[in-house]
């Protein structure tokens, strides 16, 4: 690392220590007046159902302070790296395919020494294909659509040689222009794999500004949740039990979005790429969440929320 680098990074581990000490004091309060400009759109009109199924995954214990700022109440949290398989009669694709086999060596090491740790999942993770393989009733995939690039929400894909990927054109230019990625991207998931580029050039949905309606029939729209990345999106679903929305990253966990708390300093800094944008996306997360279900893709409760109520019983069987 050069020094110009490693002095920035000290500088920056600097400022997000500060943050994070300030943030669980006085938490960044809600903007109000933003909060009552945002207008509902309504949900898209459709009579197609959709599938999601969340695949297997182990999750770890979290301090909750360090994932909502200035929040102690519960102590900690369970917080895992979730890919939802989703089942549409045209096609069938995976949402953030988020741990690869050997991800040590394949996408971490690539990360800031600085953040290693803190993004490190447990060693019990479960990578992607093999949560897949342990679904055999599921389809095979037809693509993949990751909410943003970060590693753990692409590196999956290493392990899917060939399996076209459906990305934000917004994204992709954030995560491939330049000699390196930025922080938390990883390339080597993306380079030499067809891609599909698409835009968000559709109407408001419900609180969002942008949307792309996936197949033309409104059962899958995109929407914009960008602050995080400059391209991050969510994914609206209608499923036989109602809608619901794939949210990324724009938050960790529900309880941003309930109390509308962005991430702490540390790692937040580090994380999110537009803080600003970050903490308005989650004001339209907030009023959402009024009307369906906001599942964050590290939110493994939320996640098992969407586990088949047959599925459920079946775990719980000795």
């Amino acid at each position: 690392m050069s020094d110009p680098v490693r002095k920035s990074t000290v500088i920056q581990c600097c400022t997000a220590a500060v943050s994070s000490i300030h943030g669980a004091v006085r938490p960044r309060p809600i903007d109000q007046r933003f909060l009552r400009s945002i207008t509902d759109a309504g949900l898209p009109a459709t009579e197609r159902t959709v599938t999601v199924t969340p695949l297997p995954q182990f999750p770890r214990s979290a301090p909750t302070a360090a994932i909502v700022e200035g929040v102690f109440t519960p102590r900690r949290i369970a917080s895992s790296l979730t890919s939802f398989v989703v089942q549409h009669p045209d096609a069938t694709f995976i949402v953030d395919p988020s741990y690869c086999i050997d991800a040590e060596h394949r996408a971490i090491a690539q990360l800031p020494a600085a953040i290693r740790p803190v993004v490190r999942p447990p060693v019990e993770t479960i990578p992607t294909i093999t949560g897949l393989q342990s679904e055999p009733t599921l389809p095979a995939l037809d693509f993949a659509l990751p909410t943003h690039a970060h590693w753990d929400h692409v590196c999956g894909l290493l392990d899917f040689p060939g399996l076209p990927v459906h990305l934000h054109s917004t994204e992709r230019d954030w995560v491939m222009t330049g000699p390196v990625a930025p922080v938390g991207g990883v390339r080597d998931a993306l380079v030499d794999r067809p891609t599909i580029e698409y835009d968000l050039d559709g109407p408001p949905v419900l609180t969002f500004t942008r949307s792309r309606d996936l197949f033309g029939d409104g059962s899958v729209v995109l929407v914009d949740l960008a602050g995080h990345t400059p391209g991050s999106v969510g994914l609206l679903a209608h499923t036989a039990r109602g809608w619901i929305l794939l949210a990324g990253d724009a938050a960790w966990h529900a309880l941003q979005i309930e109390k509308v708390r962005q991430k702490s300093g540390f790692p937040g800094i580090f994380v999110d790429e537009n803080r600003d944008l970050t903490f308005k996306t989650l004001h339209r997360l907030h009023l959402a969440q009024r009307l369906l279900p906001v599942i964050p893709t590290h939110d493994h409760d939320a996640a098992q929320q969407l586990v088949a109520p047959h599925t459920e019983a079946a775990e719980q069987l000795p």
